[in-house]
């Protein structure tokens, strides 16, 4: 891990970065102290509304799966729009895009939820090949847009490893304007490097990671999902923001607002913390 790097606060970080996306959410963790991201996994608007309500004020950034809401309906759009404005946090679409460049363009501009027209950041698996970012690009890059490779996943026996991952950070460095980092467990600078490599990063090579598979205590569940604290995944890995969703809200399909509120800013104190604590770690490194 670059302690260039990881010595410098989110703001300062915001410098390396050109695209428009990847400063404003950096900024938006410096300002609100918090490197949270909710993933809001819940099939109803007004659940879906309710807990993004409920967490709002405590975090960076909200992850949605749009596509996953029973009653969807335009306005739900307009009215997550409004908490992101009251709450000071950007929204990520979990939208995982996998498909060949034309088709995937269309799933991210058109279609009943046009993910371009609201979500500051969304992800692409590189399955497809090197194509989907361009593709991706020509919608969101004019929009003000960044995208999220999955390098690795928190899942048991996930196949996102080895020579994939490394593929997939190749591919991220070719169009450092629109891709601003990564799904990952750890930080991917310097990962994928060889001695045939067209492109050579800066010494000072700065993505973005975003890790999920987070609990305060537990190491896994019956579906195959493995746990680290926000203290092994921001301390020890060198990640940026930690992802959390039932940890914090639950299974229930009735949310109780206090409880998820007070476990939200338990999270962000605890991510924050790791947060400073490297600082002062790697402020003594470098």
């Amino acid at each position: 891990m670059s302690a260039k790097i990881l010595s410098q606060t989110y703001g300062k970080r915001a410098e390396h970065f050109d695209n428009v996306a990847a400063k404003d959410l950096l900024l938006t963790m410096e300002r609100k102290k918090s490197n949270l991201c909710v993933s809001v996994d819940v099939t109803h608007s007004q659940h879906f509304l309710d807990v993004i309500d409920a967490v709002g004020p405590y975090a960076c950034l909200i992850k949605t799966h749009i596509d996953i809401i029973e009653d969807f309906e335009p306005s739900l759009i307009t009215r997550l729009q409004d908490l992101s404005t009251k709450h000071d946090f950007m929204i990520f679409e979990d939208r995982k895009f996998a498909d060949i460049g034309n088709t995937a363009t269309l799933q991210y501009s058109k279609g009943v939820h046009k993910i371009a027209s609201w979500a500051h950041v969304t992800n692409a698996h590189s399955v497809a090949g090197p194509w989907i970012i361009p593709a991706l690009a020509s919608v969101g890059l004019q929009l003000g847009r960044g995208l999220l490779m999955l390098a690795e996943m928190s899942s048991k026996g996930s196949l996102a490893t080895g020579s994939y991952t490394e593929a997939t950070v190749r591919m991220a460095r070719e169009h450092r304007d629109f891709v601003i980092g990564f799904i990952a467990q750890r930080r991917m600078e310097g990962v994928g490097l060889n001695a045939s490599s067209d492109i050579v990063p800066p010494e000072d090579e700065d993505f973005l990671v975003l890790t999920p598979g987070l609990q305060l205590d537990v190491t896994g569940d019956h579906l195959g999902q493995q746990y680290r604290t926000p203290k092994e995944v921001v301390l020890e890995a060198g990640c940026d923001v930690i992802i959390v969703g039932r940890g914090i809200y639950g299974k229930s399909e009735h949310i109780d607002v206090q409880s998820t509120a007070s476990l939200a800013e338990k999270y962000r104190e605890a991510g924050w913390s790791a947060y400073e604590e490297r600082l002062k770690k790697y402020s003594s490194e470098s």
